[in-house]
């Protein structure tokens, strides 16, 4: 990292790096590479294949059903172990290739922004030092480089000389306008001790981009010492848990601790009212898998992959964390960048105004000509953005004069000033810049000179940025030009400017608008300039503020932010309770990427903030984040609708069992039996992850709600509960004489078939949307495997029957009932849903 010792002179730092300004020999950096390392960031570790299995037990239901295998296994029910471990292994084989895919898409980004730098290097002591591109990475400390326009600064540096140099610190301080640079010299006895590096004019940062001029600097740290590599250590941490994790969890828990109470309640109850005792162990085991909605690890991650590979396929999105897609589906609020992202960080012409606050196109043509001869006579490396804005909006202006001479901008002076031949014997100043210092040189009256500076008070106002034109004639003369030609000018009028739309972005925000997200602008420039934006954009600014404390969470735009103040805002909403998204692309934005449920970052972002990324973009493109939320509201609906139907499903035929096995003689299905229709209902519910959702249900954040999740499924469970006992009321009156309710294996079969034929009567209503689909599909097959699977040779392996012909009808009975209750029942539960 840069340090103290960089206050020194230029001449002391190359000392103390043992180089010198014709750069260092080939046989030295090389010798200084082998020691320091490559000149990279330090990258967070790919986890291994077995590490990233490990990690994937975490997930609650993936734990508590290697807990059921193991205990199923230690009672000897081989095929109940051997089935639940099956599922753990192929959840975690999901989750793990999911991971490996999105890195090695992240890798192939990383390849696309490499880039090299100019570097004086010589082949001996005694050669000539050449210039000569070398891969960032082959960068050492003492390493002399050259900087241009559009550059990135490779390395920390120490300015040696430097020419009109401003460079772009945002991805490292959040600062929208460029930073003026100079390879001044300051001796440590006059080095404010408080000063931060960042305002050093003599010292660049890796990371940084070269906006104009040119410059040569000694390369003083690379690699883990930089500025940039610092930030992911301040940037590292535990992070907090994303709004998938805090709903999936919250409801696994509730269901974790139903299903710990089941086996004992079952083993208990068994042996006081029938006395069967540890024989009922398997039953009881199987009856808490039941419980159990085994393939949610599966159907998440499956869903999750499907809409991850569709997006980075069709949109270029790549999603590095599966959660993370789930946690876009559920985002609310939006938080980004107004440069950049909004705008494109280029300034156009809005409005050229007369004195009297009136459209006047004389004053654009003389600013333009201002423009064309500043930028032909001052040699500058690039031109001006107000300047290219200028001629971009006059056209073709100034060639018809003769330029005389040319100042530049000056940040002190806050003008720019060029002379052109005019008419005969006559030359004319232009002068352009801050409308305080323009209206100072102009020969007005008190008052004119008030009102004029309330016009552009009030055009500042409005969110625009203000240039003042002022001109005066005078004879044509050889002598320089001194303080006193620059007064009593005659003031033209001002050219207002607004920063550029960036192109999609109206479109991109009203979609993500009719998508029920509030988008949040959270930015450094001034309050005036972002309402500005977001007025023309379309998108509401009611409620501007300035960044401060404490911090304004239901503001609109919030202005003067700082990398910290970003943080905390995304902080606060998140804990008033909502599912924030936050795009970013510097280095200042990692502490809020970190802090938000969604970090998104662009490909050309720098390579720590798309490491922090759960989301990357291929460009800094709104309509692709609308896309990504999209798929993740898809991906989401079809995980709810799963759950909804599994557990309510799932809790009433495990209420039925409990029921039942209290009142029967004998267990109301054996263990096998419950394995295998749990293993049919699995199977038919992977058409889940092939579903298409309804488009109510993309329109609004999706959000699984622990409370009403579990209202959800207490109530349908409970109405299956009853459809499942009235089927056992029917088999009791229908198996009349001295044996009855004594023929197991009828009454097994013929519940086998009716718990099989309600499920997928679930699966079919509790859906939700139109078209049947893969769930049609999958709900008829069911359907078809409880009617035939009782009567086939598998059917005796387990322990059943066919059914003689009245017990059909009898089912059917109980079916016609609970089609129409389970369709009402939803249909209330609708109309009541907000």
């Amino acid at each position: 990292m840069v340090s103290e010792g960089e206050a020194a002179t230029a001449l002391q730092v190359l000392r103390r790096l043992d180089t010198g300004p014709r750069g260092l020999t080939e046989a030295e950096a090389a010798a200084r590479l082998a020691h320091a390392g490559e000149n990279t960031p330090p990258l967070p570790h790919t986890a291994s294949w077995p590490l990233r299995c490990v990690r994937a037990l975490r997930d609650p239901f993936t734990a508590v059903l290697l807990t059921l295998g193991l205990v199923s296994a230690l009672v000897a029910s081989w095929g109940t172990a051997v089935v639940i471990l099956a599922l753990v292994a192929v959840s975690c084989g999901l989750r793990a290739a999911g991971e490996h895919r999105a890195d090695r898409s992240l890798a192939a980004l990383r390849e696309l922004v490499a880039g090299t730098a100019t570097v004086l290097r010589r082949t001996g002591e005694e050669g000539a030092p050449r210039t000569r591109e070398v891969p960032v990475a082959d960068l050492v400390p003492g390493d002399v480089v050259r900087l241009g326009p559009g550059d990135l600064v490779p390395a920390d540096v120490r300015l040696l000389r430097a020419r009109g140099l401003t460079v772009h610190q945002a991805v490292l301080t959040g600062e929208s306008a460029p930073v003026a640079k100079a390879a001044v010299e300051i001796p440590d006895a006059d080095h404010p001790a408080d000063a931060g590096p960042f305002q050093e004019p003599y010292l660049c940062f890796q990371g940084s981009g070269v906006v104009s001029g040119s410059a040569t600097a000694v390369v003083v740290a690379t690699g883990e010492r930089t500025r940039f590599a610092a930030a992911q250590g301040a940037a590292g941490g535990r992070r907090a848990a994303s709004a998938f994790d805090r709903s999936v969890h919250g409801i696994s828990w509730v269901l974790i601790r139903f299903m710990l109470l089941t086996p004992p309640l079952v083993l208990m109850a068994n042996a006081a009212l029938r006395g069967r005792g540890l024989e009922t162990l398997p039953f009881a085991v199987a009856v808490a898998v039941g419980l159990t909605p085994e393939m949610l690890p599966v159907i998440v991650t499956t869903c999750l992959a499907r809409a991850a590979a569709l997006l980075a396929r069709t949109h270029q999105v790549v999603v590095r964390r599966l959660p993370a897609l789930h946690d876009l589906g559920a985002v609310d609020v939006l938080c980004l960048d107004k440069t950049g992202t909004l705008t494109e960080d280029r300034p156009v012409v809005e409005r050229a105004l007369g004195p009297d606050g009136h459209d006047d196109p004389d004053v654009l043509r003389w600013a333009a000509v201002g423009a064309w001869w500043t930028l032909q006579l001052a040699e500058l490396p690039a031109a001006d953005a107000l300047d290219e804005a200028l001629l971009t909006a006059a056209g073709s202006v100034g060639e018809e004069y003769d330029g005389i001479g040319a100042v530049p901008f000056d940040p002190g002076r806050r003008t720019a000033d060029v002379v052109v031949a005019g008419g005969l014997g006559t030359h004319v100043l232009v002068t352009k810049g801050a409308a305080e210092d323009v209206l100072a040189r102009c020969g007005l009256d008190p008052a004119e000179h008030e009102r004029l500076l309330a016009l552009a008070a009030r055009e500042a106002g409005a969110g625009l940025r203000v240039l003042a034109v002022a001109t005066a004639e005078g004879p044509a003369r050889t002598r320089p030009r001194t303080a006193a030609d620059e007064h009593g000018l005659t003031f033209r009028g001002l050219v207002t400017f607004r920063d550029a739309l960036a192109p999609g972005a109206a479109e991109a925000l009203r979609r993500l608008t009719g998508l029920g997200v509030t988008v949040r602008v959270l930015t450094g420039d001034h309050p005036a300039t972002a309402a500005r934006a977001c007025r023309d954009l379309g998108l509401a600014a009611g409620r501007v503020a300035v960044a401060g404390d404490p911090l304004d969470l239901d503001a609109d735009v919030v202005a003067r932010c700082t990398p910290e103040d970003k943080a905390r805002i995304v902080s606060g909403l998140r804990a008033a309770g909502h599912t924030v998204g936050f795009l970013g692309d510097g280095v200042n934005d990692i502490p809020a990427l970190r802090a938000a449920d969604v970090g998104i970052a662009p490909r050309t972002a720098v390579d720590l903030a798309r490491e922090t990324a759960d989301v990357v973009l291929a460009e800094k493109d709104l309509g692709a984040i609308g896309h990504a939320v999209t798929a993740g509201r898809h991906s989401s609906a079809n995980i709810a609708s799963y759950l909804r139907v599994t557990l309510s499903s799932n809790l009433g035929n495990v209420v039925a069992m409990l029921c039942a096995g209290l009142l029967l003689p004998f267990l109301p299905m054996l263990p096998a039996q419950v394995l295998a229709q749990n293993l049919c209902f699995d199977a038919a519910q992977l058409a889940f992850a092939h579903d298409r959702p309804g488009p109510a249900a993309l329109r609004r954040p999706t959000v699984l709600r622990p409370r009403a999740f579990l209202r959800f499924i207490t109530g349908f469970g409970v109405l299956n509960a009853i459809a499942d006992l009235a089927t056992f009321g029917v088999l009791a009156l229908a198996l009349r004489g001295p044996d009855a309710l004594d023929d197991q294996a009828v009454f097994h079969s013929a519940w086998f078939t009716e718990n099989l034929l309600t499920q997928a009567l679930a699966m079919y209503l509790l859906r939700g949307g139109t078209r049947p689909g893969p769930i049609g599909r999958a709900a008829a097959a069911l359907a078809a495997v409880g009617l035939l699977l009782p009567p086939s040779p598998l059917g005796a392996a387990l322990g059943m029957t066919g059914l003689p012909p009245a017990y059909p009808l009898l089912l059917a009975a109980v079916l016609g009932l609970y089609a129409p209750a389970l369709r009402a029942v939803r249909a209330r539960h609708d109309r009541r849903r907000p």
